[in-house]
């Protein structure tokens, strides 16, 4: 993508969480490839420099782009956030590649770490105990400002997921993150949660649509405080109506729905379960269906923490 389009496209989405950001963030990018690096380095850096927002690094990212990080996190004098990927068992030479980072970056830049478990389902019964020994490992490291414990939510959707129309998957990121903060580690109270939403986290990797292609259903998604529940929709075709309202419906019928009231993720699923079967109208598309899930999750996730 040439600069001029990268900015543009960086300044649409990023542009926005920078005006509302009160508190500050990290931004990160941590799909591209090495060959586009300076581009979006640059693209990104001015949310750092004139917002709140702070550059993101990961020690299995090249010498330039850690260094890249660490200069914009010096200039910026909010801190640099040190994204580590833990996909499996922790391997001790992952901490070493920590190790240089830092001692790359130098003692004077705060830092924030970021531990990313990625996909955290119920194929990874051991995830609390492959996330402790990563942050056993990590946290003599340095005087970490922060530190953050992400998780996906959802596996990649299939149709033969949705052939009986819905299906239901344990949440298994947030049995972790009980599970972790249970033990009593001296670092637990500093804690705090990351979450992709209700999308996977290859879900970043993936090219935004452009058109009216795709499969042919959809979903719409639903948290609860065990499970994740979606039900199939139909994005075309003479029954999307019906389909699509009736997901809705199911939804809004269920005894953990949280009553149109408790938020804008709520209240769309109630507006399309009442709609009238005779237009689409309020009804959405695929756009919607992921706007509707996202804001109840994070939503429902938010309320959950506060209450502990």
């Amino acid at each position: 993508m040439a600069q001029e389009a990268l900015t543009a496209g960086v300044g649409k989405y990023v542009g926005r969480v920078s005006a509302v950001s009160r508190h500050g963030g990290w931004t990160d990018a941590p799909c591209g490839g090495d060959a586009q690096f300076p581009a979006v380095d640059q693209a990104l850096s001015i949310y750092c420099e004139l917002g709140l927002l702070r550059p993101v690094t990961g020690p299995e990212r090249t010498e330039a782009r850690q260094t890249a990080a660490g200069e914009t996190a010096r200039r910026c004098l909010r801190g640099l956030g040190v994204r580590v990927r833990v996909t499996g068992e922790w391997d001790d030479r992952r901490g070493e590649r920590v190790r240089s980072l830092l001692a790359r970056t130098g003692a004077e830049v705060p830092v924030d770490l970021l531990l990313d478990m990625e996909a955290v389902l119920d194929g990874r019964p051991d995830a609390s105990k492959e996330a402790l020994c990563a942050l056993d490992a990590l946290m003599p490291l340095a005087a970490w400002r922060s530190v953050a414990l992400l998780g996906g939510a959802f596996p990649q959707l299939t149709a033969g997921m949705l052939e009986g129309g819905s299906c239901e998957r344990a949440r298994a990121e947030w049995r972790m993150w009980h599970e972790v903060r249970a033990t009593g580690r001296p670092y637990t109270p500093l804690l705090r949660y990351g979450d992709y939403g209700v999308q996977p986290p290859s879900a970043l990797a993936q090219a935004p649509s452009t058109g009216k292609g795709g499969p042919s259903w959809g979903v719409l998604r639903y948290t609860t405080a065990s499970s994740y529940l979606l039900f199939k929709t139909l994005p075309r075709g003479p029954d999307r109506i019906a389909v699509t309202r009736g997901a809705a419906r199911r939804i809004v019928r269920l005894p953990e729905f949280r009553r149109a009231g408790a938020g804008g993720g709520e209240e769309w699923l109630s507006d399309c379960a009442n709609g009238p079967l005779s237009t689409s109208e309020g009804m959405g598309g695929r756009r919607e269906w992921l706007w509707a899930g996202n804001l109840q999750h994070m939503m429902y996730v938010v309320r959950s923490l506060t209450n502990g």
